[in-house]
């Protein structure tokens, strides 16, 4: 059964090559049965495991290569091919692991462009780390063609405490720093950044955003952005008209 597992994995790791390449991956080998194999077919089954994870790791597959070479290691212990992916392995996984958290914290953004009150706008939006729904505060850059650049924060209550130009603690990572904002004059439950261009240039530089904010009728709380996935190409600046 352990070999029909490695057949399978090996079957899919040849498949996200073939994906990644112009040349096709050779089919998956494995025993037809549940019957335990003769050595040669264990022997080839481990030859197009180590040959998969080379390949893998000649294209930069880390993801892929990763439970690959793991599999190598656990099931063929000892032998020159698990010594030979144990080299490479811990640099791969925690590769294949960096690769993962990146994809994360960028699906948590979103990018919308389009038509806004008659004039262009691009924004990015990400919401706060919040467990529950409804608690959660989006952080929002825009880019208007009328209204110009603007960063606030969003939520769905009352609104934000803040009396004239107000500072806001907050941390980008480890650093502390103090933000000045202001509530909108139309009186949605928004928080506006005062100096957005700043704030956006050390926000491509966090991973982790902390500010504290006072919503109306609450007591004072710190909102987490996961900011680390900003991707600054998709949200670019407006085209200057002639």
């Amino acid at each position: 059964m352990a070999v029909r597992r490695s057949s399978l994995l090996v079957a899919t790791a040849m498949l996200a090559l073939a994906a990644c390449s112009k040349s096709p991956a050779p089919p998956a080998a494995g025993p037809a049965s549940g019957a335990a194999p003769a050595q040669p077919a264990a022997d080839a089954l481990l030859a197009k495991s180590l040959d998969a994870y080379r390949q893998m790791l000649a294209q930069k597959q880390w993801e892929f290569a990763a439970p690959v070479g793991q599999e190598i290691v656990d099931r063929y212990p000892g032998t020159a091919a698990a010594q030979e992916v144990q080299q490479t392995l811990a640099d791969v996984t925690a590769k294949a692991t960096a690769a993962t958290t990146q994809r994360r914290l960028a699906a948590l953004w979103s990018y919308q462009s389009g038509k806004e009150s008659g004039g262009d706008q691009v924004t990015a939006s990400i919401y706060s780390s919040d467990v529950i729904a409804d608690r959660r505060v989006r952080l929002i850059l825009r880019r208007h063609a009328a209204w110009g650049q603007s960063v606030y924060l969003f939520g769905s209550g009352k609104g934000f405490e803040c009396r004239g130009t107000c500072s806001l603690a907050a941390k980008f990572d480890d650093a502390p720093a103090k933000i000045a904002a202001y509530l909108p004059d139309t009186g949605e439950p928004a928080l506006f950044i005062k100096d957005d261009k700043a704030f956006i240039e050390r926000l491509a530089r966090t991973r982790t955003l902390g500010i504290d904010v006072t919503e109306k009728g609450k007591s004072t709380r710190t909102l987490v952005f996961e900011v680390g996935g900003y991707d600054a190409a998709k949200f670019p600046p407006l085209a200057k008209k002639k």
